[in-house]
Order: C-alpha cells, then structure tokens, then sequence
C-alpha cells in the first residue's frame, strides 16, 4: 500500500475540522462587524462589556483584563486587534493557508477563551468545552497540517519554490521536518500536556474531577468591600463576581442595621431606580446603574456607591450591617465600623 497515499488521507480527514473550527472563529468576525456593530462602545451590544463578564473568575490572565476595562481606549484597540485576528485565523484555517501558523493562532485564541471564560456556563461547560476543544483542535491542525482542498495543497502542486522550504512545512502544510522516531513523542507529550490543561480546569473552575461540583454561571454573587460612614455619608464598593453574564443582578434594597439589629437606613426599589451618577462612581466599562425598577449590577461590573442621609450624622461608635438584597431573595452583608 502506498505509504505517502496513507498519510495524505490522513490530513485530508480534518477537512471538517477545519471548516468548522475556522467558521466559528471567523464568524465571530462576521457577527460583530456585518451582522451587527459590536465594536460600538456606545451600544448595549459592545463587546468590550462582555470581555468585562470575564473578570471575576479569569485564571491567570485577571491582571490583563482588569487593566483593559479600566482604560476604555486600550480595551476598544484590544478588541478590534482581536476581531481582526479571530477572522483572518479562521478565514485561514478554512482555505487551508499556512495551515499551521494558522492552527497556532487556533490554539492561542481558545487558550485566551479557556483562561478567560472558561467558568463561564449557564447550562452548560459552555465556555470551558469551547476552549479545551479548541485547544485539541488547535494541535491536531497543527500536526497534521492541510491537504487536498487548501491553497497549502494548491501552491505545492503548483511547485512554488517557498513549498520546498523547511519554513513553509512548520507553518503551512506537508510532511513536518522532524525525525520520525521523535513524530510519536511530540504527538504524545502534546496530547498530555493537553489533557493536563483539560482536567486542571475543569477542576478549578467547576469542580469536575472531586469534591463538589459548582457552577458560577447560576446565582449571583456580590463582594461588599471598603464600607466607611463619615459625618452623613455611607459609601462601600461593590463588585458582582458571579451569576448569568446575560443580565444583571437586581438589587432591591440595601439596609443598614445598628449592633441590636435596629433600622438605622434603608433604600428600597424604588429609591435605588432614582438614583443619579452622583452615588454611582464605576470603576470599569460595565456599568453599575438603575433600572426602571432596581439597581442593576451586570457581571464584572464594580462600583463605589454613595449614600448621604441625616440619619447618619450622629451614629454612636460600634458595629454596623450593611445589607444588600437581590430580587431572588438573595442577599450579602458587610460589617462597617465607626471608631
């Protein structure tokens, strides 16, 4: 049999792969720049404000993250560096055109969504399966690079000189220049490192190997920090770090208890739908903001919040609670101090 038929065949079977893992990418492209603008800051559907849901939980890449959505330029560049690239990575993979230097960008874009998003998942191991397959798919691409239907194949029949190169074979298609002894040691150690990647993940993310398994995606979840009441003003930062990336938590009221668990203020629904930009002072491109009838907290959105009151004017030394409530019934507290 022959053996250069066998090993043609071979690359010719990721075909699919290519196709559909290219589409996915490169529709991406298609979907924020022809199906709808969502490189608009100033539109609900900016993307900028999803890369911002990413924050809470990202692993490893927290810091980067949280750099770009505290400066709104970098994160629109950034973005539109990353449009580009997920269309001209997947328009790559699917025309079969330096193959492998295209199924490393394969493999780098997934790792960024695994890292970033990959807790994410309201019904699923949405982003996490997206990004582990990714990367699968990322290094099986790379080696087996293109065959038949691709414009690697197309230029090789055609014998241009830069076909014959070692470079093209790295980063384009055709037999990988490497020793045929080591080919089965490169496959295995890069498929272990992989499944590593795969099951490392899946545990710190959602707990899928032992212990209890958890999903970040289903209830919110709101951190309370640097909470002061000085003179007549309450103050304290808020950051939603959990629940559904689609929409907002909704916060209904936030009370402050005395140490007897007596009232001492309270905001209800209706107070928090009037409030103005003067108590809200976000720190990141999504914001927190009032609805029609709440406070709206969207994932990764962080925020101080500033309440002024005569009630807070003559508080005794001691230990106070804020208390802040979802409408699911939900609801987290914070201790405050006054010295």
């Amino acid at each position: 049999m022959n053996t250069f038929k066998i090993k043609n065949d071979a690359r010719l079977l990721t075909l699919a792969l290519r196709l559909v893992v290219g589409w996915t990418y490169f529709s991406a492209f298609w979907r924020r720049t022809i199906l709808t603008n969502k490189l608009d800051p100033d539109t609900a559907s900016y993307i900028g404000e999803k890369f911002n849901h990413f924050l809470p939980n990202a692993l490893g890449i927290k810091p980067l993250i949280q750099y770009m959505v505290e400066n709104p330029d970098i994160l629109w560049w950034n973005m539109v560096l990353f449009t580009i690239i997920e269309g001209v990575v997947g328009l790559f993979i699917m025309l079969g055109f330096f193959t492998r230097l295209s199924s490393i960008g394969v493999f780098g874009l997934a790792m960024g969504i695994l890292l970033g998003s990959g807790w994410i998942g309201t019904t699923c191991l949405d982003e996490w399966q997206i990004g582990v397959l990714g990367i699968a798919t990322g290094f099986v691409l790379f080696l087996s690079g293109s065959s038949t239907y691709s414009l690697d194949n197309y230029f090789s029949k055609k014998q241009y000189s830069f076909t014959t190169k070692n470079w093209f074979k790295w980063l384009g298609s055709g037999e990988l220049p490497i020793n045929t002894h080591r080919f089965p040691k490169l496959v295995l150690i890069g498929s272990l490192v992989i499944l590593v990647i795969t099951l490392s993940t899946n545990q710190i993310f959602h707990g899928g190997i032992w212990g209890t398994l958890h999903n970040k995606s289903v209830k919110p979840k709101l951190e309370i920090t640097n909470g002061t009441i000085q003179n007549n003003t309450l103050s304290f930062d808020v950051f939603r770090t959990e629940g559904v990336d689609v929409y907002g938590s909704w916060t209904i009221t936030i009370e402050l208890f005395n140490d007897k668990n007596q009232y001492v203020l309270k905001y209800n629904q209706d107070d928090l739908a009037a409030l103005s930009n003067e108590n809200i002072l976000n720190y990141y491109i999504t914001k927190i903001k009032p609805g029609m009838h709440s406070l709206v907290i969207p994932l990764g959105a962080k925020a101080k919040l500033t309440f002024k009151s005569p009630e807070l004017t003559h508080l005794s030394k001691g230990k106070y609670t804020l208390k802040i409530t979802d409408i699911s019934g939900h609801f987290w507290e914070h201790i405050i101090v006054i010295p």
